[in-house]
């Protein structure tokens, strides 16, 4: 029996399951996360203790009662949302008798590898368990003790329904053990990466398993010469410095040349927030005097294409509709990006053109987000355009087969 085997085993089980059986566990999953704060948090304390409190990433790591309470809420949410599960994509009613329906199914086992985000192993769980998969969870190192005691209470739920823990399945182990996970063949289904562009490297320059790519996200706003100045102001900030460290902030701000004179206007909420900006020639000119100078620099070619994750943010002037959607196809990661303009033609224009999972108008990249959408939760945003794109929530997480019935049909040439 192979290492993955129990997890294939487990999750046909979930075959034998109704929905409301998968109902009840995600909630009581839910309560038991309400009731278990000082669990996480002292296991969480241990994890930070060895970060260094620098760290962008820190954010990620960290857990609040807060933060727990709305993974809770994330759990119930995806109760509450409809099975994804035996819907009937469409039906075809053929001249040889055959009725032919394509039908959703779950994948079967689903790996995911993630970095220090602790929310992720029940978010990826929930969804994972409602569409009818096991998962295999491998976390990153800085998580360790915090991923550790999520597991022991996704487990201790699982065991009061008499089901198998291996529904949830923990893969620890050295750099070796990442790789055969990665080359899994016939024993897991389909490999998720969420994390960083070297994570998701990794996961695609070694996987042999199927990998939908989520996570890296080089996000822009482009203010165009319509664009109000309230909503770029409210936009930039929001998107900038709500949550540093998550894939949809905002990493470079594209401003129409004609709006130079905004900048300063627009830059001031940020550096209430010390927030770096490094700036082409034309942007640091127009900031420069306006901004505190130990925070503004200049931009090198590295800064253009930089996911940031920090208190950073890159500006670019650009000239033109044409100038700013050339720079995010040349730069962009095709996760989200924005425009605050005004002008029909000019929003029209950036959304039909711009390749990127989420378009944005007039709104902050940091609504990319499943729960936002009204998903319940997500297992990551996917930045690629085979099966899965956008956020990937519990549709994303099935695949289908057809089903063929007939009244004794047989074929001939």
């Amino acid at each position: 029996m192979s290492k993955f085997e129990p997890a294939r085993v487990a999750g046909r089980r979930l075959a034998c399951l109704s929905t409301d059986d998968i109902n009840n566990v995600l909630l009581q999953l839910a309560d038991r996360l309400n009731a278990s704060h000082d669990l996480l948090l002292e296991a969480n304390a241990r994890d930070l203790e060895r970060m260094d409190p620098a760290n962008p990433r820190r954010d990620r790591l960290m857990l609040t009662p807060e933060r727990i309470d709305a993974i809770a809420a994330d759990t119930r949410n995806v109760a509450s949302l409809p099975s994804p599960l035996g819907r009937v994509l469409d039906t075809t009613e053929r001249p040889s008798g055959l009725t032919i329906e394509r039908v959703t199914v779950p994948f079967g086992v689903i790996g995911v590898i993630y970095e220090a985000r602790p929310n992720v192993t029940f978010d990826v769980f929930a969804l994972c368990f409602k569409a009818g998969s096991a998962v295999v969870l491998r976390g990153g190192s800085e998580a360790t003790a915090t991923n550790e005691a999520a597991i022991s209470i996704i487990h201790k739920v699982l065991e009061d329904n008499d089901l198998p823990t291996a529904l949830a399945m923990p893969l620890t182990g050295d750099h070796e053990a990442s790789l055969e996970m990665l080359q899994a063949v016939g024993d897991i289904d389909l490999i998720i990466p969420r994390g960083s562009r070297r994570l998701i490297d990794f996961v695609r320059d070694n996987a042999r398993v199927p990998v939908i790519e989520t996570g890296a996200g080089v996000c822009h706003t482009y203010l165009h010469s319509s664009g109000r100045l309230d909503y770029a102001i409210a936009i930039v900030d929001n998107a900038k410095t709500r949550r540093v460290s998550v894939c949809n902030a905002l990493d470079t701000l594209l401003i129409n040349s004609d709006r130079l004179g905004d900048l300063p206007v627009i830059a001031a909420p940020l550096s209430a927030k010390d927030v770096d900006i490094y700036a082409d020639d034309r942007a640091f000119a127009a900031l420069d005097g306006h901004y505190p100078a130990e925070r503004l620099h200049h931009a090198t070619a590295d800064d253009l294409g930089r996911e940031w994750l920090d208190y950073k943010m890159t500006v670019v002037t650009v000239d033109s509709l044409d100038a700013a959607i050339a720079h995010i196809d040349r730069y962009g990661s095709h996760h989200s990006e924005a425009i605050v303009a005004e002008d029909a033609t000019a929003v029209a224009d950036f959304l039909r053109r711009v390749d990127a999972a989420c378009v944005y108008a007039n709104v902050s990249t940091a609504f990319t987000d499943g729960a936002q959408f009204g998903f319940g939760a997500e297992i990551g945003i996917s930045t690629q355009k085979l099966h899965a794109r956008g956020p990937m929530a519990l549709r994303e997480l099935t695949t289908y087969k057809y089903l063929i019935t007939g009244h004794g049909a047989t074929r001939h040439p």
